[in-house]
């Protein structure tokens, strides 16, 4: 195995890992400028009102995504097992 060959492996490593985790950060992301915005406006300033609605909006992203995330990494384990077969 080569440092090129390595190299490659962790950016497709990493590359999946950000499709995978990518629409969660941005969900949670927003939602939590959105309820920042909300406690800005009105004073609020409730550490479960942040928590709690990420929490949720996460957990529905996860199971809406759930069917491609896990297209995404089948895909992914299953070129490395074919690569593992061509390093004989």
């Amino acid at each position: 195995m080569t440092e090129q060959m390595v190299v490659s492996i962790v950016r497709e490593a990493f590359y999946n890992v950000m499709i995978v985790v990518g629409p969660l950060l941005l969900v949670s992301l927003v939602v939590g400028l959105i309820i920042s915005i909300f406690q800005a406006a009105t004073s609020i300033s409730e550490q479960t009102l942040t928590f709690v609605p990420k929490l949720i909006a996460v957990f529905v992203t996860t199971v809406l995504l759930l069917p491609f995330m896990m297209n995404a990494l089948k895909t992914y384990t299953i070129e490395m097992i074919k690569m593992i077969e061509t390093l004989k």
